[in-house]
């Protein structure tokens, strides 16, 4: 060791001296909340003190390991011994009333190299009790660290946590980890004897499983100690048959390899529980951002489309290779254990049964990705109705939302009091989010989905109708709704736009007769075409058309185009509407020579057009005060009702041409090509336009890239995701070990 030192001061001496450039290297020896242990090799660390050097400056170092510091010599010759959990000791001024630890002051490492490191030695210095909030650390708390080689300020830190309740989450997870050691030597030490009784052995379990749920947010002790509540459980099955769900997960986890090796050597199938835990432990597969985030609804989707594909699982053949299981300490003083598992197999290296579990995982995780993206916003839950409307049809009909059946229980209202007419503004206070600015397509499906979820249907229906809601408008309400397999025919998109022309002509006056309205919904429900649900669908559009304002944009221009037959069948059409009710007067011919002025037809004809169309029917009389024709007598242009049976195209080429769909502009959107990477600082940004290029990376990656960059890993991720949230409300990056990049947020990043 003297000698890799002496070699490390000298070649950073060097290069001091020979560039005169300015050095400034830090180092933080203590486990952070991001630090994970993989290996047990030396990790040294050198501090220079930033000045630039001229030939005669000198440099001072501070060199640390990663072990802490070495141990002085105690004069406490009395043999460590186990302290159970009820035995109390006084010493160092504290009153410890819980044991669970090593004490003493001989005791070596089960390894047989040092001192145990979880042996609390008394003779050992240590700082008086403290009552500050703020628990002290120093450097002596290494990422191996013993109580030995702590300071005396540290070791008094870690009596006084030994004599609290040991829960406080901001301890210095080094002192959890002595700790925790003491747990590992005795089991392990023990685990060929009788030495530790059932009853024992169970109080083990549960305080190491309760510093677990204590400690979770610290990634390295969560993988450490769920591991060896997993050996615990594999030692003693026994006492734990009922217990296993209580063991947090782990990747590549001990007791799922010889769950799976079990099941498969009885020659059972592979249930879908047990396939989702393979893909959780497989290193051919990495679960992405909408399974990690919506743990639970993944799980039941994948349940679900496991079984529509695999029905009760799937066999797998046993293979020739072997189950060999090891145990890795977290201790520096344990070796690890080495698991006898009987004549298992070893499942879990095949690649043939991953490759057909990773499509149904891919299709859930496509399923999921909007609901995720939601929940990856600020201020968003689960509980919320536009996340409810975005998980998929079987969770939100298994999550029985009180919120749809009030919903549903007020759509039926208006539907039977009504005819279905509400307004948007009404409709939208069901959802429990405030009031949009604008109506674009993202408020418009929620809308339907809420709407298909209470089984309601709703016009107009962008899918169907061709139009959009706006906030200000009505919006018509039917049951039963279009249901999931709605394909509108030929025959129910020309009636559709018939209706459109027909409300135009039937509105002009600002009023609705009702004999207009049935000449309407005669065209509907005289076709023999149409099917029962597309009629309702239509019924209901029809009604909205009716209480919508008229909107005339572009119309003109295109009717402009039309030639001779089509301006003249045109006529005829809305006329035929017009004279539905069986009178014409005086003000309603100057709203038909509105209608034509508008659509950039002659308003000097309507007078000899009414006429040409009634005295093709019937003779009728005009005045200049009124003109009238018998009702009872009056029937619908019978052209009209089959216009759309035409073998000519004059109905459906016509009506086509005039009518576009009401697409309009989306208010706020400006997309743009590149990741808008405004408000990112340079070395952020750079980071960032790296980072984008994969999915995931492993920590270690990141932490090398940041450190060409000169900055942290934990601030720059935070610092990212900070600039991600101001853009779209949502984290780009995710920090679970690994750095996981959202690449439906890169993209809604890009616009």
């Amino acid at each position: 060791m003297e000698f890799i030192i002496g070699v490390i001061v000298v070649y950073v001496l060097y290069k001091l001296f020979s560039n005169k450039s300015t050095v400034k290297t830090s180092a933080n020896n203590s486990r952070s909340g991001t630090q994970s242990k993989h290996s047990k090799n030396s990790n040294f660390s050198v501090a220079a003190k930033s000045s630039t050097l001229d030939d005669d400056d000198f440099a001072t170092f501070t060199i640390h390991t990663s072990f802490g510091r070495e141990p002085e010599k105690t004069t406490n010759k009395q043999k460590g011994r186990w302290i159970s959990e009820d035995e109390q000791l006084s010493f160092n001024g504290r009153q410890l009333t819980k044991g669970f630890f090593y004490f003493g002051g001989a005791m070596n490492s089960l390894d047989g190299h040092g001192i145990e490191p979880s042996l609390v030695d008394d003779k050992r210095p240590a700082s008086s009790p403290s009552i500050d909030s703020e628990v002290y650390t120093d450097e002596s708390l290494g990422y191996w660290p013993s109580y030995a080689s702590l300071s005396k300020g540290c070791r008094g830190a870690y009596l006084d946590w030994l004599a609290s309740d040991r829960s406080n989450p901001n301890t210095p997870i080094g002192y959890v980890f002595i700790y925790f050691y003491g747990f590992e030597r005795r089991v392990i030490e023990n685990k060929s004897n009788n030495q530790i009784s059932d009853e024992e052995y169970i109080a083990i379990f549960e305080e190491v499983l309760r510093l677990n749920n204590v400690f979770n947010a610290n990634r390295s002790f969560r993988g450490y100690s769920a591991n060896f509540l997993e050996l615990m459980a594999l030692q003693r099955p026994a006492l734990f048959e009922d217990r296993l769900s209580d063991i947090p997960e782990t990747n590549n986890a001990l007791s799922f390899k010889v769950k799976l090796a079990t099941t498969i050597a009885k020659g059972n199938p592979v249930t879908a529980p047990l396939a989702l835990e393979w893909l959780k432990n497989t290193f051919e597969y990495s679960l992405k951002t909408p399974a990690r985030r919506c743990e639970y609804e993944f799980s039941q989707l994948f349940q679900i489309r496991f079984s529509d594909k695999f029905g009760e699982g799937i066999s797998v053949k046993p293979n020739k290779t072997k189950l060999r299981l090891s145990y890795h300490a977290a201790s520096n003083g344990v070796h690890g254990v080495d698991l006898e598992l009987g004549d298992l197999p070893d499942p879990s290296i095949l690649k043939g049964p991953i490759k057909k579990l990773i499509p149904i995982a891919e299709q859930c995780t496509e399923e999921l990705s909007s609901y995720s993206r939601y929940l990856g916003k600020a201020d968003t839950s689960r509980s919320d109705i536009a996340a409810l409307m975005l998980l998929p049809k079987e969770l939100a009909n298994e999550a029985n939302s009180p919120v749809i059946e009030t919903f549903k229980s007020w759509a039926n209202q208006i539907i039977s009091s009504n005819d279905g007419l509400t307004t948007v503004k009404d409709f939208w206070t069901h959802t429990g989010t405030p009031l949009p600015k604008a109506f674009n397509k993202k408020e418009n499906e929620l809308v339907a989905n809420l709407a298909a979820k209470a089984e309601i249907g709703i016009a107009p229906d962008q899918r169907f109708h061709h139009a959009k809601l706006k906030i200000d408008d009505n919006i018509v309400l039917f049951s039963p709704g279009h249901g999931e397999f709605f394909e509108p025919s030929s025959a129910f998109n020309q009636v559709s736009l018939a209706i459109r022309l027909g409300a135009m002509v039937a509105t002009i006056d600002d009023t609705v007769d009702q004999q207009e309205k049935i000449a309407l919904q005669t065209l509907i429900n005289h076709d023999d075409k149409l099917s029962p649900s597309e009629k309702n669908s239509l019924n209901a559009y029809l009604t909205w058309r009716l209480n919508a304002p008229v909107n005339n944009a572009g119309l003109k221009a295109r009717i402009e185009k039309l030639g001779v037959p089509q301006v003249e069948f045109l006529k005829r059409f809305m006329l035929s509407i017009a004279l539905a009710d069986g009178k014409i007067d005086a003000s309603e011919i100057k709203q038909i020579e509105k209608l034509y002025t508008s659509l950039g037809l002659d308003k000097l004809l309507v007078t000899s057009d009414i006429h040409a169309f009634a005295s093709s029917k019937q003779s009728i009389s005009t005045t200049s005060k009124d003109a009238s024709i018998d009702k009872s007598t009056f029937q619908l242009d019978e052209g009209i009702l089959a216009m759309h049976e035409s073998d000519t195209n004059d109905a459906k080429s016509m009506l086509e041409s005039i009518f576009a769909v009401d697409e309009e502009a989306e208010v706020g959107v400006s997309p743009t090509a590149d990741v808008n990477e405004e408000g990112l600082d340079s070395p952020y940004k750079e980071l960032f336009e790296t980072l984008i290029a994969k999915e995931s990376w492993p920590r270690k990656e990141v932490h090398e890239l940041c450190s060409k960059l000169n900055i942290m890993v934990d601030g720059a991720l935070e610092t990212i995701n900070d600039w991600a949230y101001d853009k779209v409300d949502a984290p780009v990056l995710d920090d679970d070990g690994d750095i996981y990049v959202d690449l439906e947020i890169v993209e809604e990043l890009k616009g």
